[in-house]
């Protein structure tokens, strides 16, 4: 049996950055990652069907960069970021036409008030779903899409079970940057080389979290003892394929239960001629979503100036499509493209792209975690250590204010290695092993 002070479960950046914070302080830890890669859903290829250009399948962007350490990192490290300003190029449809002028401002102005209307009833207990709160402010045409951008989209979470509160606290704001090269390799070039080794293919499927000696965790290698651990895997892995000996205590159940995975989707399409259909590189086109019921894609043109458009897909429909082939996923999106250039658009596009599929892979089971109504608080409550600081876990999905995103993952990730740091009393030991 393998002993360490320290065992992480998982090498998402949570995992990465947990490692680094130990590995540094000379703490023997071990790494057990369940693929055969680093990352997490920080994940980087290079498809042929995309001609070997950079595609991220998870995470794309560094949000509200101008305070995310990883972006302040990068910087001082002299990598190449590329700005994604507050007002991105935009192009709406309306009616199967490119809205005018006064639809453009009117949308402006229906942003506006739906964002003002819901920082207002989120400040009024009690908390509501997103979908409750959109309907008290009464109708409105623009409504229905902005709330597929702010639920489906940007939350990956069903308007009708999704938190408010949440929703406020974990609000993005200012500019975006972009690693040219991807999100994956980006991250891996500052973290992987500080987190150490790491044991690819070490599924963990039971973490024995009260033993005498420590945590025993069980994997497909053997059994490891370890003085405390971090688990790191996505709320659904830890409520669908971890077990837990004994079972976790009822207060983190329960926040483990209003933090459900959610689910967003891309495809990507390559284009089949120079045509740019007169889109400048970076524009996000949508169309206006008649009702909340109907299926809704927005489209990010030519990235980085590629010959691909990349759709996004959220919520009940990205669930949906879970499981579809990759014909009937790029079906479906060109319908969508069709519906906002006219059928024509067909012929510009190959007939397949490039599908992610969070959902289906048992390593994650969705893309990242939203809080039910009334559960924002459980991101704090899963998060608190157990058994003295024995067992700690920790994730995107733990983070209260940037959930979802790499930052809270990178930040949740050096939180619990700090709690575990402390509970082990801070001896600096030399070396390290895992």
């Amino acid at each position: 049996m393998s002993r360490f002070d320290v065992a992480i479960v998982g090498a998402g950046v949570a995992g990465l950055a947990a490692a680094a914070f130990l590995r540094r302080r000379g703490v023997r830890i071990v790494v057990l990652e369940a693929t055969q890669r680093l990352g997490g859903r920080v994940f980087t290829d290079r498809p042929a069907l995309l001609g070997g250009v950079p595609f991220d399948h998870g995470a794309s962007w560094l949000h509200s960069g101008r305070r995310n350490v990883l972006t302040r990192i990068g910087l001082a490290r002299g990598a190449a970021l590329a700005e994604s300003p507050r007002g991105r190029r935009r192009l709406l449809v309306v009616a199967g036409r490119r809205a005018s002028a006064e639809e453009e401002a009117a949308l402006e102005a229906a942003e506006e008030r739906f964002e003002a209307g819901l920082q207002a009833l989120a400040a009024v207990p009690p908390d509501r779903s997103f979908a409750a709160a959109t309907d008290a402010l009464g109708p409105d045409p623009w409504y229905p899409t902005l709330e597929a951008i702010e639920a489906d989209l940007i939350s990956a979470a069903p308007p009708g079970e999704f938190s408010l509160r949440d929703w406020q606290a974990n609000a993005l704001e200012g500019a975006n940057f972009i690693p040219p090269e991807g999100l994956g390799p980006y991250l891996l070039t500052l973290l992987a080389p500080l987190a150490g080794p790491v044991m690819l293919g070490t599924e963990v499927s039971e973490v024995a979290w009260q033993e005498r000696e420590g945590v025993r965790l069980l994997t497909r290698r053997g059994e490891v003892l370890a003085r405390a651990a971090i688990v790191t895997v996505s709320t659904g892995v830890l409520a669908h394929r971890l077990r837990f000996r004994p079972a976790l205590p009822a207060a983190a159940e329960a926040a483990l239960a209003a933090l459900p995975m959610g689910l967003l989707s891309k495809i990507a399409l390559r284009v089949r001629s120079e045509t740019r259909l007169g889109l400048a590189p970076g524009t996000f086109a949508l169309t206006l979503r008649p009702h909340r019921a109907a299926p809704f894609m927005t489209f990010h043109f030519w990235p980085m100036g590629r010959d691909h458009v990349i759709g996004f897909f959220g919520a009940e429909t990205a669930w949906a499509l879970a499981r579809a082939s990759a014909r009937e996923v790029s079906a479906f999106a060109l319908a969508r493209l069709a519906a906002l250039f006219g059928s024509g658009i067909r012929r510009h596009f190959v007939a397949e792209g490039v599908i992610t599929r969070w959902g289906t892979d048992p390593a994650f089971l969705g893309a990242y975690a939203y809080a039910r109504p009334g559960g924002h608080e459980a991101r704090h409550a899963l998060a608190a250590p157990l058994a003295e600081g024995r067992l700690v876990l920790a994730g995107e999905a733990l983070h209260p204010r940037l959930a979802g995103t790499v930052a809270g993952a990178f930040e949740s990730g050096r939180r619990a290695a700090r709690q575990v740091w402390a509970r082990l009393g801070g001896n600096q030991r030399k070396g390290s092993s895992g």
